[in-house]
């Protein structure tokens, strides 16, 4: 049987400044190609797990390991992760004036390759990648997410996603804020990324509802509570807890 993509085992991890505990033991596999969501309620961890898989710094892992292809990534800085093949779409992407989306773009496409895409490839490369997402070529020429609504931050996410071809996405709360035009654009985009993508791509969505989970469908639902993974299950569980809430699911959590 083939190694997990990503492998997390008894993850315990704290804010680092302030020594704060959030993930008390998170176990989780993931293969190459899967689609895997996490659901709960708030300050349950699942944002807090996010960002210590992509190496955020305000968070301190304090037991347990993180593999990924096999070989631990703790000590690994955010963008040498980046760069092994790890993207995390952020649930509040942040503005940087004066720089556009297609110069940003090709900055982290030269970072990821370790070398200068040539300007010519890059253009064709960037339109290809627009045009499947069906998105209006001018869009790139804006600065990253200055002035953006909702909806045109997170089609950004994807439209970085689609560039730089991870080979797992890690999604935060992508559909927040979303209307359902949104929701289906950036939910579109994501399915088509994965039906193109050569390297079969894993996805781990973080949401709180099963609303994305109708567009892009899951392999794999785990309810995380109060920094654990406590059920896991197949598509039918978000159904469950859309219908019933996360509190019939609590009593299961360990002590």
């Amino acid at each position: 049987m083939s190694e997990p993509l990503l492998k997390i085992i008894d993850l315990h991890a704290e804010i680092a400044e302030e020594g704060t505990e959030i993930l008390r033991g998170v176990d989780l596999e993931i293969n190459s190609g899967e689609v895997h969501a996490i659901m709960g309620p708030n300050g349950s961890g699942k944002s807090t797990l996010s960002k210590v898989i992509s190496g955020h710094p305000a968070y301190e892992v304090t037991d347990g390991d993180i593999l990924f292809r096999g070989e631990s990534i703790l000590d690994m800085e955010a963008d040498e992760r980046a760069r092994a093949g790890i993207f995390l779409a952020f649930q509040y992407p942040v503005e940087i004036p004066g720089v556009s989306i297609a110069n940003f773009l090709r900055t982290a496409l030269n970072a990821k390759r370790g070398e200068e895409i040539d300007i010519f490839e890059f253009s064709d490369l960037l339109t290809a990648k627009m045009e499947m997402l069906e998105m209006d070529l001018a869009f790139a020429e804006r600065s990253v997410n200055e002035g953006f609504s909702g909806g045109e931050k997170k089609r950004n996410e994807i439209l970085q996603l689609a560039i730089l071809e991870p080979t797992l996405a890690v999604m935060d709360e992508t559909d927040s804020g979303l209307d359902i035009d949104a929701l289906k654009v950036v939910s579109g985009g994501i399915n088509r990324i994965r039906e193109e993508h050569v390297t079969d791509m894993a996805v781990l969505l973080i949401t709180h509802y099963q609303r994305m989970l109708n567009y892009v469908k899951p392999d794999f639902v785990h309810v995380m509570v109060e920094g654990r993974i406590i059920r896991s299950g197949g598509p039918e569980l978000a159904l469950e807890l859309e219908e019933k809430g996360y509190d019939w699911v609590r009593e299961a959590a360990p002590a």
